[in-house]
């Protein structure tokens, strides 16, 4: 019988507080994580990459049994306030845990109490713990717009880009954020701003003052939909690393043609990679068949016929087991659940899963 949720050879994946923390590390506010700081040492520890090289003022409100039970929010206000006394901070940030979610804490109320005790803006992410760290990606992306994006913040940069979805999380590398940068000012792009990944908190702000916005991981997605709606601005789809990522897999051109192959990642990376070993394939004068599957966010908008979005540990099982796949490529975490149901299986790293980089050990699981 199959639990729900339940991962018996499969890492636990990063949950949505660590995504949410992710993409407010860098924008110099209070992050308030709502635990009594299991969580916290959780994010700090191992679903941060960052942490042991860049400063952010990451907290844990340290709740007790009874001020949980009692709700005693303005014993924690009191905390926060003291705390942004010692601390040049633009915001505070207060970010859900199981805790909250269990009592059900009234985070409107909570902003509206926090502001008006403490004076600098406030924003609550209503993260759980029970989802997965693109849900939290997702949240805060679009808390922050809502609440810092201006309307006034000027006119239209020619040439500027806005990139949703590159938190270190959803990439390969600590230095993402560069290498998109680079890339996009290769193809013409004077300004590139990597929403997560070496931004700052006027770039949110800025944010309806892009050309366009660049959705490279569909945790970004509900986001840019909604400043497509408010600022009009158009996105796309589609992932600069691509081509980068395809020459580091150990593959030839000659082995993809003719073949049954599946891809597992956040979703954008996935398409991209399709399309690229598609294209291999079709020059090569046979296809290939190339299904993409995530355990992640799947938008209708970006699949096709046949991908897959997988729940459950035993949903992966089915996966690999009835596909006949003559090569996965996927996080090498998932390798010992894949068994000999596959032929070949090429690691194609996701941080968030393993909490390993390209060409490194993991830093979130000790094994």
């Amino acid at each position: 019988m199959s639990v729900k949720g339940l991962h018996k050879i499969i890492y636990p994946f990063a949950p949505d507080q660590s995504g949410a923390a992710s993409v407010l590390y860098e924008l110099g506010g209070m992050i308030i994580i709502c635990d009594a700081g299991g969580c916290a040492g959780n994010i700090c520890g191992f679903d941060e990459p960052r942490w042991l090289q860049t400063k952010s003022a990451v907290f844990s409100a340290g709740l007790r049994d009874m001020d949980a039970i009692l709700g005693r929010d303005d014993l924690m206000i009191e905390k926060i306030r003291k705390a942004s006394d010692k601390i040049d901070a633009k915001f505070i940030a207060i970010i859900g845990t199981p805790v909250p979610a269990t009592i059900a804490t009234d985070y409107k109320a909570l902003r509206r109490m926090a502001e008006k005790r403490i004076g600098l803006p406030v924003i609550t992410v209503d993260s759980n713990g029970a989802l997965w760290y693109d849900s939290g990606i997702s949240k805060t992306y679009l808390e922050c717009f809502r609440r810092f994006a201006s309307e006034d913040a000027g006119g239209i940069i020619p040439g500027s880009a806005g990139v949703l979805g590159v938190t270190p999380l959803d990439s390969d590398s600590l230095t993402a954020g560069d290498k998109i940068r680079e890339a996009l000012s290769a193809e013409g792009m004077e300004k590139v701003i990597c929403y997560g990944a070496g931004s700052t908190f006027e770039d949110f702000a800025a944010a309806g003052r892009m050309e366009k916005n660049i959705v490279v991981a569909a945790s970004g997605l509900r986001a840019a939909r909604y400043l497509k709606d408010r600022f009009g601005t158009p996105y796309e789809c589609t992932d600069p690393l691509a081509g980068e990522v395809r020459s580091a897999l150990p593959l030839r051109t000659e082995e993809i043609a003719g073949k049954n192959i599946l891809i597992i990642h956040q979703q954008v990376r996935a398409n991209a990679l399709r399309d690229i070993l598609r294209r291999e394939a079709a020059g090569s004068g046979a296809e290939a068949r190339i299904t993409a599957a995530t355990w992640f966010m799947m938008d209708d908008e970006l699949s096709e016929e046949g991908d897959f979005r997988i729940r459950e540990e035993s949903d992966f099982f089915e996966l690999v087991r009835n596909g006949s796949w003559d090569i996965i490529i996927a996080d090498s975490s998932f390798r010992r659940a894949a068994g000999d149901l596959c032929g070949r299986y090429i690691d194609l790293p996701h941080f968030a899963v393993s909490g390993h980089f390209a060409g490194e050990e993991s830093v979130r699981f000790y094994t």
